[in-house]
This record gives C-alpha cells, structure tokens and sequence, in this order.
C-alpha cells in the first residue's frame, strides 16, 4: 500500500510508485494524499486531501485485502501524517518504508516545519527503513546552532536511529563524490555501502523509484539487505534507460526490461 500524492507526468509520486511496484511483480494499492499541478521542469502547487479521505481510502482496503507492505512518499500534511502514523500503528506487523519527501527535483519546498516534525515524532517510530537523500538526511536531523554542510551522514544516520527509524538507507547523488555512494545503516549497527555509477543529467522521481522498489522486494519477503541492494540495481537501471518527455529532467523507465535487447538461442537478437 502507498501513500502518495499523484504526479500528473508520470515520473514520481503515486504514479512512480505504481508503475514501480507493477514492474517488480507486486499488486500496488494506492492511498492519494494529495493532487499536485506540475511537468518534468518542477513543481508549481500541491492541493493536500483532507484527513478524513486518507483514513476511510486506506481502512476500506486494509479491510477488505491483505497488504504485505507500507510505502509513504509526500503525505501533503502534519495532519495526513497523523492519520497515516495511526493507520500502520494498527499493524506494526507490516514493514514501513517511508521516502521522506521535502522538496522536488527543481527546489521547491513541499514541507514546512510543522510536517518535518510531525514526520519525525509520529511515522519516524513506526519506519522500518527511511530512504533519505543527503540534503534530505541533513535537513531533518540539523540543529539551529550547526552548519549544515559540516554534519556527515554518519552522523546524520546516528540522529535518524534516534528518532525511531530501525534502519536508514541515505543516498548519495547531492554529494561531491566521482560515484554514487549510498549508505545502508542498519538496526544491528552494520554499515553497507553501495557504490554506483554517476549518470549524467538529472532525473525527476529516483527517489520515489528506489524507496518504491524496496518495498517490493521487502513485500516479496526478500530480507532487507537483499532487497536494498536489489532495489538500487533496479533503479540504477531504470535512471540508465531513463527517457526525456518534456523539456525538463529525465524520468525514471520502470520498464526498461521489456525493450532490452535479447539473444535468441539461434544468436538472433529481438526486443
């Protein structure tokens, strides 16, 4: 079950996350948190739905189907995030991932500081895994009275723990580093990173793609190293065979895998 708000191009937000979980094997069911007017440029506003429709969208199916998984990504609200934090406290038996969206692609905030806290108060203590970006990770755990830039990411991690988040995933595209290290912290104290190639250009919806695809594998009951690692490889992949719709980022191909090139047993090649 995801969370989300739509994104009318296709490239992040509750489409992402369906296009991802239907290209992994998975039956996505979806929760709309919010309708969103943008293009592959940025985001220009965001109408939030009330409290009351994520509540009765995600009680009608939770009793009617079985969910094998969680997914948040932008909730809208400090208030959908209250109604969402109560919805999983009732099955703390299912695995939370949660994308903690704060800004879009282009810069534009989609938070303010009464979501930042109630993220951290009320779903970080329910996530199995949160998948923050570096800005991302800094921003939720910075104190007043510290630079910004001067905070590492394992630091970073140590805060998120803190709050309640079992394990942490932080990535790495926003850092100034030759490949693309992303950094699993995990609740037995292990610390994996994941190095991947830098691709060139910039991509509208990785983040909603990785977290997305996780949580696939995690609903497949794969264990969460494997699905980590199965999750990035799949994105990376995705981001390779990305495509150009509009005049501004790339979007993610979740389906890159049905116009790859395969060898026939004749050596004949096909798409």
């Amino acid at each position: 079950m995801t969370f989300s708000a739509t994104d009318p191009t296709g490239g992040a937000g509750m489409q992402a996350d369906i296009l991802t979980l239907s290209s992994l094997g998975c039956h996505p069911v979806s929760v709309t948190t919010g309708i969103t007017v943008q293009d592959t440029i940025g985001v220009d506003s965001m109408m939030a739905l009330g409290a009351d429709w994520i509540v009765d969208q995600a009680r009608s199916i939770l009793e009617d189907m079985q969910v094998s998984a969680f997914k948040c990504g932008l909730l809208g609200s400090a208030e959908n995030m209250a109604a969402v934090a109560e919805i999983v406290s009732d099955y703390p038996e299912i695995p939370l991932i949660i994308d903690p969206v704060l800004a879009s692609g282009r810069g534009d905030d989609l938070v303010d500081a009464a979501m930042i806290q109630a993220m951290i108060e009320l779903l970080f203590p329910h996530a199995y895994l949160i998948t923050p970006n570096s800005y991302e990770a800094r921003r939720l755990v910075i104190h007043d009275d510290e630079e910004f830039i001067d905070l590492t990411l394992h630091e970073c991690a140590a805060r998120l723990r803190l709050m309640g988040c079992k394990n942490v995933l932080i990535t790495g595209t926003h850092e100034q580093t030759d490949s693309v290290i992303n950094t699993l912290y995990s609740a037995s104290g292990k610390q994996l990173p994941y190095h991947w190639e830098r691709l060139p250009g910039t991509f509208h919806g990785s983040g909603c793609t990785l977290a997305s695809s996780i949580t696939a594998f995690l609903a497949r009951g794969i264990k969460l190293e494997q699905a980590v690692e199965e999750g990035q490889n799949f994105t990376w992949q995705t981001l390779k065979h990305s495509i150009k719709p509009g005049m501004g980022q790339f979007i993610p191909n979740r389906f890159f895998w049905m116009n790859e090139e395969d060898e026939n047993e004749d050596g004949q090649t096909h798409h």
